[in-house]
């Protein structure tokens, strides 16, 4: 309510006791101040019901300020056009159709602003337990595992693990770490004991049945129970389902990229990519000179990689190793890798040495977000492994990804990670995801702990 009042009052402020006054001019007179913000006050019902219908007052949300923003922006528009079908009932004060468009601008600035504040705050209390739920995991596969030590460490989630839930008791090796609260005979009690809000399953398919038996056990109990299905790691899209002649079929395979997809997609890469080429030139000459002063060879470096539809292309990068650097063929980095030069290690620390892939991108063998390329030796070494490997192969791969924004790079991350965090973009693309990456991106190459 107070940025929208605010925004009403900056509003006036600019269209009529600013610069802008000599770009439009007001032939007919500046009107009182006090009709806009009675106007504003009015109309404060229609936001607040338009914000609240697209579920932007639920509380522990635990989002990216991006998300907001584009959110935000749909609904001030949609509040607008409300509010200004109220004019009709205001007919005899003269407002100002130009003051209503820098009011659009205005309260999506200020409103993301707060917001963001507002979730620093919040992030803030629950880092330091206040305001946090109890929360009980119940499994021991390697997920439950991951979901123990992910909200354990992250507390921000607004969750504080305060233990895990076995069918049987674990032995001492599989408690070091970690808080065993018993088994799912004793559910009820364990809840009463300890509080517990939230109780997040990771069960296997064959232990479907322990479910059904432990969610009876806490009939009468207010518990909210979180699932992550076994099968998560096969189908990582959300599941759709489609009528055809009367009979419905589950899609467990999405492809989103249709044809008007593919050309918004190729559009913004073109376009994000001319423009970022010509921002970066001036480190892109640097760099050259940098190269080429320390070392001998080519300023860059040019590789086969597999793209859409396992076609081979010529990456282009910055040359960060030595020129003898694979005398024995193809490895992965490493930390510490010895054949960077010096020049090469700081490139490559803050991915520099991947500017030139632009290039790549404006020819059309890559995307500006993506799944990473990949060198034919290691894909047919990994392909039969790492589940799923091939299918990140469905779309471009790009210079930045999903994986890579979350901190999976590096030799110390898992491959079937970064393959299942793909393949979750793939099948759940958006323009706005691609937005979202590449600014989480930019906070990555800076912050990033798995950067070599």
């Amino acid at each position: 309510m107070i940025c929208i009042v605010s925004s009403y009052y900056l509003s006036y402020q600019i269209r009529f006791f600013s610069p802008f006054v000599n770009l439009v001019s007001v032939p007919s007179g500046i009107p009182d101040i006090r009709g806009y913000l009675f106007f504003g006050i009015v109309t404060i019902p229609i936001w607040i019901i338009v914000f609240q219908s697209s579920k932007m007052y639920r509380i522990n949300r635990n989002v990216f300020i991006f998300d907001e923003f584009f959110i935000i922006l749909r609904c001030v528009a949609i509040s607008l056009l409300f509010s200004i079908g109220v004019i009709f009932f205001f007919r005899e004060f003269p407002y100002s159709r130009i003051v209503f468009l820098i009011l659009f601008g205005i309260s999506s600035l200020l409103l993301t602003i707060s917001r963001y504040i507002l979730l620093k705050i919040e992030k803030t209390l629950y880092n330091k337990e206040i305001g946090v739920k109890n929360v009980a995991v119940i499994g021991e596969n390697d997920m439950a595992l991951k979901i123990y030590e992910k909200f354990s460490k992250d507390k921000f989630a607004g969750f504080k693990i305060v233990g895990y839930v076995s069918k049987d008791k674990p032995s001492e090796n599989n408690i070091i770490d970690r808080v065993f609260l018993g088994n799912y005979d004793s559910i009820k009690k364990i809840i009463k004991d300890n509080n517990i809000e939230k109780i997040l399953v990771s069960l296997s398919s064959d232990e479907q049945e322990d479910l059904y038996s432990i969610m009876n056990k806490c009939e009468g109990i207010n518990v909210e129970f979180l699932s992550v299905p076994d099968f998560l790691g096969i189908i990582t899209s959300k599941l759709r389902v489609t009528e055809i002649d009367g009979i419905p079929f589950m899609k467990l395979k999405y492809d989103p990229m249709n044809i008007w997809n593919r050309i918004v997609k190729r559009t913004f890469d073109i376009m994000f990519s001319l423009v970022f080429l010509i921002i970066s030139s001036p480190i892109t000459i640097i760099l050259s000179i940098l190269i080429k002063l320390e070392s001998k060879g080519p300023v860059f470096y040019k590789q086969e990689r597999i793209g859409l539809d396992e076609k081979k292309f010529m990456l282009i990068k910055f040359r960060s190793m030595r020129m003898d650097a694979e005398p024995s063929g193809p490895r992965f980095v490493s930390v510490n890798d010895d054949r960077y030069t010096k020049i090469g290690k700081k490139i490559r620390k803050y991915s520099l040495d991947e500017i030139p892939q632009f290039i790549n991108v404006l020819k059309g063998d890559m995307s500006v977000v993506g799944p990473r390329p990949e060198r034919e030796y290691f894909i047919e070494k990994l392909k039969d492994s790492i589940r799923r490997y091939l299918d990140r192969h469905r779309v471009k791969c790009g210079i930045t990804g999903w994986a890579q924004v979350n901190g999976y790079r590096g030799p110390n991350t898992s491959i079937q990670t970064r393959i299942d965090y793909d393949i979750y973009y793939i099948e759940n693309w958006s323009l706005v995801f691609d937005l979202k990456i590449i600014l989480k991106t930019l906070k990555e190459i800076f912050f990033s702990k798995n950067a070599i």
